[in-house]
């Protein structure tokens, strides 16, 4: 984005809460009135109903959607109730964007990269694989034109989505076996969605994408080798340590996921200007709060599965290098069949780019520093 775009959300929440201090006015005997007091206001009350794609088990993703409705409500004095459901209570977890789109529900937490049936480009919203770091994602789309672009497909799902969250680089996952070469992935089953899963499909593995609450199951009976989830923190309340004892790290192909608030876009532009700013606000202060108690509860759940009878070990160099030449081959051939896409590639890989240099020069340079 150059100086002289604009970015859609900075401008949207300028103009309305604009409004909704002019409406606070007239509220508090700021405005005109007939001689016989202060005027009145009258707020509106409005009840959603938000269908999370997550359990209420993992508390630091769904608790993302707690704390967005906590938040609404307590700056609309309770007027504006969002009532959040973990999955499955309202739909599955991998049919939100359905639930959305239909207005089964008005407002949904996803991740956009369970869609990519629907539009492949979507897959820019969460991650893609060698992508983009936590804070370069959050940048690529609040400053670097992301959101915008991404909006736009949304657009044709009568849907507008906001960034709720990043887990922060993920790991690998869980194996029953070790992976020490290319040849250990070889007719694994493994659960792993989005890009990530077409890339390890041309590794040779058979993937599967499943909710959060059905992978454990699944890896305890026999049905999958491996899967991916988070790190530490939700892995280890998941329990996978005790049926998988590889914990392979890192997960390249989601180094730093975001999660979506999906909302009806009927829905949306029936909301009064001043609830519209609230809760957009909000989806930024539910996205912190996930991304900071990830970072809080990762490191001491990480010691805590050391001390376990697992082993934790990297991807041997030869997976690394032929998931990155893949990756970017997929991304190469998805652009040569869309333009759309081909245009939001050629964006994020010029941010990619640039954003890598000054994280090498500083950021890199510092944690390295701890660890001579």
């Amino acid at each position: 984005m150059t100086k002289h775009e604009s970015n859609p959300r900075r401008e949207f929440i300028k103009g309305s809460l604009t409004g909704a201090a002019a409406l606070g006015a007239v509220a508090c005997g700021g405005g005109a009135s007939s001689g016989a007091g202060p005027a009145v206001v009258t707020a509106k009350k409005i009840r959603w109903r938000l269908a999370s794609s997550f359990p209420r088990s993992l508390d630091t993703i769904f608790g993302a959607a707690e704390v967005l409705s906590e938040r609404v409500s307590a700056m609309t004095g309770g007027n504006f109730d969002i009532r959040a459901y973990p999955a499955p209570e309202l739909c599955k977890p991998l049919e939100v964007m359905d639930a959305v789109q239909s207005k089964a529900v008005e407002i949904g937490q996803t991740g956009s990269y369970y869609y990519t049936g629907k539009n492949p480009a979507l897959a820019f919203d969460t991650s893609v694989p060698f992508g983009l770091t936590a804070r370069q994602q959050s940048a690529w789309l609040e400053e670097g034109g992301g959101l915008e672009r991404i909006r736009k497909l949304y657009a044709d799902f009568n849907i507008i989505n906001f960034p709720g969250g990043n887990t922060g680089a993920q790991m690998g996952g869980w194996f029953r076996k070790p992976v020490g070469s290319m040849a250990d992935l070889n007719g694994l089953v493994m659960r792993i969605p989005g890009m990530g899963a077409k890339v390890m499909e041309r590794l040779g593995v058979t993937t599967q994408n499943i909710g959060g609450g059905e992978i454990y199951p699944a890896l305890e009976r026999g049905a999958l080798d491996a899967t991916e989830w988070v790190g530490p923190y939700d892995d280890e309340k998941l329990g996978f340590y005790k049926v998988a004892k590889n914990y392979i790290y890192p997960g390249w192909w989601e180094p730093g996921p975001s999660l979506s608030f999906l909302i009806n876009q009927t829905a949306w532009d029936s909301l009064p200007s001043e609830y519209q700013a609230i809760l957009d606000s909000a989806c930024r202060h539910a996205g912190l709060a996930m991304q900071t108690r990830y970072d809080d509860k990762n490191p001491p759940a990480l010691e805590r599965l050391r001390k376990t009878d697992i082993a934790i070990r990297p991807f041997p160099g030869d997976v690394m290098k032929a998931a990155r030449e893949a990756s970017e081959a997929m991304l190469d051939e998805e652009a040569a069949n869309d333009s759309t896409y081909s245009a939001i590639l050629e964006h994020w890989r010029s941010f990619r780019a640039s954003s890598f240099k000054w994280f090498a020069t500083a950021e890199l340079s510092y944690a390295q520093s701890e660890f001579r």
